[in-house]
This record gives C-alpha cells, sequence and structure tokens, in this order.
C-alpha cells in the first residue's frame, strides 16, 4: 500500500467515526472513537475495550491483562475527572465490577446518558505529558505540547505552533518548556524517550497528521495525559471535540496573476481617475489631487463627475466608463451608498479602485453593503482596496496620499488597515530616515487582503523589507503561507491581539489557546517579528533598510563602544534582556587595545568606554583605529556606538562626530560583511542638539547606518535582526 493510499484510508476511517458521531448528535468523539482515531494515524494508545453494562465491564476485565482503568461514556459528560466517572489501579474484575457501580450511582453519572464504559489496561507511571490541537479562527489546526499536571494546570508551561509541523519544530517545542530538563531526567527521575514524543506530535500535527487531514471537523483536541518515559509514550486519554459543523477547507491557493502584474496598476498607474472632488467645495478628492499634482504626479489625472466640465484645472468626465484611456488607479470618496454601482458600471476599464468612503463593514449594518461593493468591483472588473482607509504611497509611481512624503525611491514596503497610521510611519519614519518603496491602506480589506500585498512585495526587487499593521486577517492560513516561504524579513504591528479570546473552549488546550498564542507561534515558525509601538515598528524597519543580513551567523554577539559608564551598564543590561551579549574579549583583542595607551578613564574590556577626550584623539580618527582592532580580533556580531551629544558640544573646533562618519564608512568599505554597524545618538532634549541629531542622521543614511535615540530600542532591534537571519537560514 502506498503513502497516498494509507492517508486515503485513514481519512476515510476518520470521517466515519465523525459522521457516526454527528449522525447522533454527538458534539465530541467518545473516548473509545477518539482513541481508534489515534491508533489509526499510528499513536500508541492502551489496550481498552467498551462495556455496555457493568457485567460486560468485569468479563472484559476478565480478558484484559490489569491493573485497570474504567472511565464512564456519556454525551453528556465531557470532564470526566470532574464528575468522578474515572477508577485507577482496579486489580482485577471484581474491582472493576464495583467501580462501576460506584462510579453509576455518583448524582452527575446518574443524571446523565450514560452509553458504558471503557475498560482499559492501565500504564505504568511516567511523567505526563498534554499535546493538544485547535482550530483557530484565522490561521488554522494549530498544536500544543506541554508537562502535565501542576506545570499546564498552575504554571501554563506550554508551547504552540501551527501546523503543519515538522521534528525540528517539534524539538524547538519542547525546549521551550520552562521544565524541558525534565524530560532528560532530573534529581535521580529517569529521562523519557523525546524520540517518541515528537513522533506522536508529528502524527498530531505533522504535514499528515490528524489535525491536517481533519482540520474541518476537529475543533479542539486533547491528550491529556499523555504517558512518556524510556520506553516510549502512550496517550492515555482523548477528547475530541468537533466543530459545530463540517466546515471549508482553508487551505491556501496561490491566485493565478503574478502578483507583480496584478499590483503593478496600484504601485505604477499611468493613469488615475478621483471620484469625489468638487468645483465647489474642497473636499478629500480635492486635496488627493493638489498633492498629486504637488507630488510630480506625471500621467493622466482624470475627475470623474456627472455634471462639471472640469475640477481642479483638470477636464471631467461623467464616469469611468468614459475616461479617454482606462484607468490603472481610481481614488473613490464619494458616498458609500453609490460606490457598487459606480463600480459595477466601469465596463472593465478600471483596474484597481482604492474606496477611501466608510459606512461598510465596520459598522453591522454596513455589511451587506460592504458585499454589494466586492461584487460591483466584480461585476466591473476592478479590484478594490478598503474600503475605509486613506490611499497609497508609492514614490516610484508618483502616487501619494499623505502632504510632502518624501520623493525619494526607497526599499520598506508598508501593508496597513490604519490610514491615520500610515501616515505617522510615513513621515515619522521619513526624519528617522526610512524611505519607501511603497505603503498601502486596505482598512476592511473587502477585497485585496494582506496575503496578496505581501506577496507582491516579496516579488517585488525593490522592496528589501516588508513592515505590516493589521488588526484583523480574514485568510490568516493564506497570510502564514506567504510568510512561511518568504525570502525577505517582515516586521508586523498586531492590533487587539488578545480581542477575540477563547470563551467558550471546551479543552484545556483551547482554555489555554488565547489569539495571542497563534500569532507567537507564527513568529516561531516565519520570518517575521511581531512588534508592539509604531517605534519599534520603525526602528526594526530603519534596521533592516540598511543591513545586509547574515543568516549563516545570526546577531547574537555585540560590541558596545561610546562614552558614559553608566550608559554603558544599563546597555549591556538591555542587550542581555534582549538575549544578546555584551561579552569581554578574547585575549588578543583585550592586547591590542590595552596597546593603544588610550587616555586615563578608557576601558577597552566590552563594553568599550571612552570619554570624550579619548573621541577627541586624532580628530576623532582615532575610532578608526579602535574599530579595526575589533572587527579584526573580536568579530563581533554587531557594533553599537551610543554617543551622548551633550557631552562634545563646546569641547574644541573640530567636531569629532562629524568625522566619525568618515571613519564609519571607510570601516565598512574595509571590512564587508562585517558586523552589523549602528549608532544610537543621544540628547538631552534641547531644540539644537535634537536639529544637531537630525543632521547626523541624514549622514548616516548616506552611508548606510541606522540611527537610535537610545541604546535600548537599537538592543531590541538588533534582536529582532537575530531572530529574523535564524528563521532565514530555517533555524
Amino acid at each position: 500500500m502506498t503513502v497516498q493510499d494509507t492517508h486515503t484510508l485513514r481519512a476515510a476511517r476518520g470521517e466515519a467515526l465523525i459522521a457516526e458521531a454527528r449522525a447522533n448528535g454527538r458534539g465530541s468523539l467518545d473516548e473509545a472513537a477518539g482513541k481508534a482515531l489515534l491508533a489509526d494515524f499510528g499513536v500508541r494508545v492502551p489496550r481498552s475495550r467498551f462495556a455496555a453494562d457493568v457485567v460486560q465491564a468485569a468479563e472484559i476485565a476478565g480478558e484484559l491483562d490489569g491493573p485497570f482503568v474504567v472511565k464512564v461514556v456519556s454525551p453528556d459528560i465531557l470532564h470526566k475527572s470532574d464528575a468522578g466517572g474515572v477508577a485507577l489501579r482496579l486489580a482485577d474484575a471484581d474491582a472493576v465490577r464495583a467501580a462501576v457501580e460506584a462510579m453509576a450511582a455518583k448524582p452527575l453519572i446518574a443524571a446523565a446518558k450514560v452509553d458504558g464504559w471503557l475498560v482499559e489496561e492501565m500504564m505504568p507511571s511516567g511523567r505526563e505529558i498534554v499535546i493538544g490541537g485547535y482550530r483557530d479562527p484565522q490561521f488554522g489546526p494549530m498544536i500544543m505540547v506541554g508537562l502535565g499536571g501542576i506545570f499546564v494546570e498552575v504554571l501554563r508551561d506550554i508551547s504552540f505552533r501551527i501546523c503543519p509541523i515538522e521534528a525540528k519544530d517539534a524539538e524547538e517545542m519542547l525546549a521551550e518548556l520552562k521544565g524541558h530538563a525534565l524530560l532528560d531526567g532530573a534529581r535521580g527521575e529517569a529521562g523519557i524517550d523525546k524520540a517518541a514524543l515528537i513522533d506522536i506530535m508529528l502524527r498530531i500535527g505533522g504535514a499528515g497528521g490528524l489535525l491536517m487531514r481533519h482540520q474541518a471537523d476537529i475543533a479542539e483536541l486533547d491528550l491529556n495525559p499523555v504517558i512518556a518515559s524510556q520506553n516510549g509514550a502512550v496517550a492515555v486519554d482523548a477528547r475530541v471535540i468537533l466543530t459545530p459543523q463540517a466546515e471549508a477547507d482553508i487551505a491556501f491557493e496561490a491566485p493565478d496573476a503574478s502578483p507583480l502584474d496584478a499590483f503593478r496598476p496600484l504601485f505604477e498607474p499611468r493613469t488615475v481617475a478621483v471620484l469625489g472632488a468638487s468645483t465647489k467645495d474642497v473636499a478629500i478628492a480635492n486635496t488627493f489631487i493638489r498633492r498629486m499634482k504637488a507630488f510630480g504626479y506625471e500621467g493622466s489625472i482624470y475627475p470623474i463627475h456627472p455634471a462639471a466640465e472640469e475640477i481642479e484645472g483638470l477636464k471631467a468626465y461623467p464616469s469611468l466608463a468614459d475616461t479617454p484611456e482606462p484607468v490603472d488607479y481610481a481614488y473613490i470618496a464619494v458616498g458609500a451608498e453609490r460606490i457598487p454601482g459606480i463600480l459595477a458600471a466601469a465596463g472593465g476599464r478600471c483596474r484597481i479602485a482604492q474606496v477611501i468612503s466608510s459606512g461598510f463593514g465596520e459598522l453591522e449594518d454596513g455589511k451587506a453593503l460592504q458585499d454589494a461593493l466586492v461584487e460591483g468591483g466584480r461585476t466591473g472588473g476592478a479590484r478594490i482596496l478598503g474600503p475605509n482607509c486613506l490611499g497609497t504611497y508609492s514614490p516610484r509611481g508618483g502616487l501619494t496620499f499623505p502632504a510632502e512624503a518624501p520623493k525619494e525611491v526607497g526599499t520598506i514596503g508598508v501593508i496597513s488597515q490604519s490610514g491615520g497610521l500610515t501616515t505617522d510611519i510615513i513621515k515619522r519614519g521619513e526624519w528617522r530616515g526610512l524611505r519607501f518603496s511603497g505603503a498601502v491602506t486596505i482598512g476592511n480589506s473587502a477585497d485585496v487582503e494582506p496575503h496578496e500585498l505581501l506577496a507582491y512585495y516579496l516579488a517585488d526587487p525593490q522592496t528589501r523589507a516588508i513592515g505590516i499593521y493589521m488588526e484583523d486577517v480574514k485568510h490568516g492560513r493564506a497570510f502564514y503561507e506567504q510568510l512561511k516561504k518568504a525570502s525577505k524579513p517582515v516586521v508586523i504591528l498586531k492590533g487587539g491581539r488578545s480581542a477575540l479570546g477563547r470563551l467558550a473552549a471546551a479543552s484545556h488546550t483551547g482554555a489555554l489557546a488565547g489569539d495571542e498564542k497563534a500569532w507567537e507561534a507564527l513568529q516561531k515558525q516565519t520570518p517575521a517579528v511581531l512588534v508592539a509601538t509604531v517605534d519599534e515598528f520603525i526602528d526594526l524597519l530603519l534596521a533592516l533598510q540598511h543591513f545586509d543580513l547574515h543568516p549563516d551567523h545570526p546577531t547574537r554577539t555585540v560590541t558596545l563602544f561610546g562614552n558614559g559608564g553608566g550608559s554603558s551598564v544599563l546597555g549591556t543590561d538591555a542587550f542581555a534582556g534582549a538575549g544578546l551579549e555584551v561579552a569581554p574579549y578574547g585575549e588578543e583583542a583585550r592586547r591590542l587595545l590595552e596597546a593603544m595607551k588610550l587616555p586615563p578613564g578608557t576601558s577597552v574590556a566590552n563594553p568599550i568606554d571612552t570619554p570624550v577626550r579619548t573621541l577627541q584623539e586624532k580628530d576623532g580618527f582615532v575610532a578608526g583605529e579602535i574599530l579595526d582592532i575589533v572587527y579584526g580580533h573580536a568579530h563581533p556580531d554587531a557594533v553599537l556606538m551610543h554617543l551622548n551629544l551633550s557631552a562634545f558640544v563646546g569641547r574644541g573646533s573640530v567636531d569629532p562626530i562629524d568625522n566619525l562618519f568618515t571613519v564609519v564608512g571607510q570601516t565598512k568599505e574595509k571590512w564587508p560583511g562585517g558586523p552589523h554597524f549602528a549608532l544610537a545618538l543621544r540628547t538631552d532634549g534641547s531644540a539644537a542638539l535634537d536639529d544637531r541629531r537630525r543632521h547626523y542622521r541624514e549622514k548616516a543614511r548616506a552611508i548606510g547606518v541606522p540611527v537610535f535615540d537610545e541604546i535600548a530600542p537599537a538592543a531590541k532591534a538588533l534582536a529582532g535582526i537575530g531572530h529574523l537571519e535564524r528563521r532565514l537560514n530555517g533555524r
């Protein structure tokens, strides 16, 4: 029998068990059916038999090997232990008979519909492990592992991944557990067979595993506990909660069209139509036309108005079907109820329409109108961005919605569900030195979704790194699949990570799996980093704009070089907190640095603590000699130079910081492929020093160096760089 035949047979038997449960009006599989399903997927379970009554239970005990466990089987009792429906360590048939009679008399069981009793051989003791799964509403099947007992109940010592997992994912999950040392043996206890445990995890959550094969039907799964020992692992309890009804498979299907072809009209539009501009008032659409002109858009702009001859000095046309040329991009800011009809009448002459107007799916009574909007776009042949957004910014295409956005084409692509936040990212990013390949606001994402624009940026040779702000993701599986295969780094600022909650979870796994667990798993499985604030978002994108990533040696060790002993101490702590090392140098690097005979007060152990006087040596060019030794003999993964700008004011006729940029540029050229180099330029908050820092930022941008305001944000960004490098290397 081929592997495919085996998978087909498993699926058919599993479907039969699930269909039988549904036909009987059950929302879950009974334990016998659950264990049959596990055994079909190669998961070891105890020998067991179903008994309809106390007499049959005693007979079965005579045919199996004791000691025994007896459990009630009832569609009304999900948590058997809470109802007193589990009896352990039963020596023989008489003990089984007595246990069944005692359990049947307990109030919760006596009041329930009891199908019968499960009699099974009790497994030897070992380490209790919980393996679970659930169907995340956004990302589909997920798997959990945790240590049993108090570890999962109280300490929540658990790890999650999005399915399907591979062996290395399972290994990482076990290593993440706080009590992972117990698996190898501790305080005289023997270790467990981790290979057997990983095998179960793959049979549950792997590519052909239970959760993937039955993802439309299984809502929650608990194997609690799995008894793991030196001799293997056995699932001694199984709880399978079914979805309310069989749901559609949410597996990702790649779109037919190339993403570059599909969205070239958005990022490089030759013709732009504007709906909502007025001849009398300055509406938002009028402002858009003015900003496009000021930005230098070189294509044709067609105002659309049912009656006007001219708007903003441009000839107007009555509809999208009447423009001299087909429209690549339409900016629509008219009454919500009119838009579906406008788009339906476009006659295939509009490629992409961005709907700025609100009043759609963000309101309960606007959901039907949003459906009509999407249908109108399909009828008229247009893809729809939004509604409820602000626009698109594409310096390569001359397209902008913010005022005075930078015209320089950059390498950072942004996707955002918030228009206002996107304006902040563009403008604040500009001051920090970020330059963009594009920034698209998608609002409700009724039609075009984040994963489609992500596919564009991943294919776009102009884009080096991608930043995404999102509040929801309708087709999370498609989004995850795009990220999983990404060859570029992605930074995600996620809003509302705990908004949905798990309000009606029926299993341990479901109760422990808040929405944030799926996003944390996504970060661990893909080249993506989750950040919590706009500042962290900009910090990491700034680093990605300038750094050539090193997947073959991910960032871990750091040289901290600058003035201020206290700042160096706090900076070392900040890097340690971010999981990076500012470790003392080896003997050779230390010897060479000490041989420089730098002025008193200088420390060269790492951190390199240099008073202002030291950095003024040779008009600042002494820093180049120090860096040569660091690069040539210490070999850190990154170097962060931190300077307190106020300490340099009025300290001589030569500004050593200006010369420092020459030094850094020369060092980067001398050591290609060397450590990541970044600057933290601290000020006292005065306007004069803040202006000076802006001057330095521009000089740093010219030589490919990101500038941070403090050491701690730089440490977080470099930790993100290390994570991305590991993920891009498949670690």
